[in-house]
């Protein structure tokens, strides 16, 4: 049996249709491994088709760029600015917001405006990412800094989050 993890890549092709080329991490056997699948989309004819599924290797347990922006052994260790836009930096953020309003009392709610600057490092089997972020409570916008984890099960843990003084 072998157990869906998360996708690792995903690109679309358009032709009669849309052809999505994913790579996907499965569990086999308590084994990480890596597949490549094609799968052939035609919404108006409520048509799927699994074109190819195909083994890529064992998965190891580093982030991939789409993670994170930087990579652990081609960068260099230590902290690496990354795009504020990566997906992986907003989910992170999101996180951050959402933890902070749990433990909030506030009548407002906290909305995250922007992230303004975002570095990350791995280290071993998770990623750390520092963010600097823009939020609005009611009519005020403070900028708070957060230091956010994820493991490489995708799993998100809010380290620690402090109001911006400068």
């Amino acid at each position: 049996m072998i157990e869906f993890a998360r996708v690792v890549k995903s690109e679309e092709q358009v032709v009669a249709g849309t052809l999505h080329h994913l790579t996907l991490e499965a569990i086999e056997a308590g084994q990480k491994k890596i597949y490549k699948a094609k799968v052939w989309v035609k919404p108006w004819l409520n048509f799927k088709e699994l074109q190819e599924f195909t083994h890529a290797g064992d998965a190891t347990p580093s982030f991939t760029s789409s993670d994170l922006g930087v990579k652990k052994d081609g960068h260099g260790a230590g902290w690496q600015a990354v795009p504020v836009h990566d997906p992986a930096v907003q989910d992170a953020a999101n996180h951050a917001i959402t933890t902070l309003q749990k433990r909030s009392n506030s009548l407002f709610p906290y909305e995250l405006q922007e992230v303004v600057h975002a570095k990350a490092e791995v280290i071993d089997d998770f990623a750390k990412f520092d963010l600097l972020l823009k939020v609005k409570r009611g009519s005020k916008e403070e900028n708070y800094k957060a230091e956010v984890h994820k493991n490489n099960e995708g799993t998100f843990h809010l380290n620690q989050m402090e109001a911006d003084s400068s």
